[in-house]
């Protein structure tokens, strides 16, 4: 029993050691972003701010164009999350309900598409895009979006299907429901943890992009918010204050979202992994 206290109590520190260092860069982030001039760019580090400041967050909501680059990042965002889903819950009922034929080969593509690095395809969708006249273009992001990621949400939309038992469809449809009613009236409504945990995946990869966005769109006014936290670095040097006031604005959304769904999304994330 000793034993297993012991045990217990290690686990528990290693895990607050690892959430410490998890933590930190957050706090840091957060801690200089109302640090006073002479804090940030001291020697010495300061943990805790004597006289806490407001005048980076300032700066950084005053910034040109914030409130623009904000809305562009969530018209692509919300766009992209979707359009995804609504492709991926009819690509994963299919593929989980019916059995066709190449559908191991379907699975293994989506599979095989979720471990494409995206950035070695860079090139390829820079020409794609130049060609078809679709660079500049800010809501051509959204399908290219899209498809990053899909895979994602179809392979975990699947292990939710599958769990939901396939006699309460066949009871709707004895019942009078066309497959389609069946699954908007029984299915959709018993996936709402799985809709969540990968909306919130697409949601936090598509917000925090920024390779694409830098590559394909070339004015200012079709930024978005990552693009926009680099303006703070200039020939001059780098306004850490502003940065990191800029970096925890640019966050605050994601946390938001997350503590809203948090215990749906992490239950959904592991339940999703491990069914079907």
């Amino acid at each position: 029993m000793r034993a297993s206290r012991r045990a217990r109590g290690i686990q528990s520190a290693i895990a607050l050691v690892l959430a410490a260092l998890w933590a930190f860069p957050v706090y840091w982030m957060a801690v200089t972003a109302i640090k006073p001039r002479s804090d940030v760019v001291s020697r010495t580090p300061v943990f805790i701010p004597h006289s806490p400041t407001l005048e980076h967050l300032r700066t950084a909501i005053e910034a040109p164009g914030f409130w623009h680059f904000a809305r562009n990042s969530l018209v692509l965002t919300i766009g992209a999350v979707v359009i995804a889903l609504l492709i991926a819950l009819a690509s994963a009922w299919a593929s989980t309900r019916y059995f066709f034929k190449g559908r191991k080969a379907f699975l293994i593509t989506i599979m095989a598409a979720q471990l494409a690095p995206w950035e070695a395809m860079l090139i390829p969708i820079f020409i794609v895009y130049r060609d078809t006249g679709w660079l500049d273009v800010l809501l051509a992001l959204i399908p290219l979006y899209m498809v990053m990621v899909l895979p994602f949400t179809v392979w975990t939309m699947r292990g939710f299907i599958a769990a939901v038992p396939v006699e309460l469809e066949e009871a709707a449809l004895v019942d009078g429901c066309s497959r389609g009613q069946a699954f908007r009236r029984i299915v959709f409504p018993l996936l709402a943890p799985g809709v969540m945990a990968t909306s919130l995946f697409g949601f936090i990869t598509i917000w925090n992009e920024f390779v694409f966005v830098n590559a394909l769109m070339q004015s200012e006014p079709n930024a978005t918010l990552p693009l926009w936290i680099s303006a703070f670095q200039t020939v001059f040097g780098t306004d850490w204050g502003a940065t990191m006031a800029a970096s925890s604005l640019f966050t605050l959304p994601v946390i938001l979202l997350f503590a809203i769904l948090q215990r749906r999304a992490v239950g959904g994330l592991a339940a999703g992994a491990v069914k079907g």
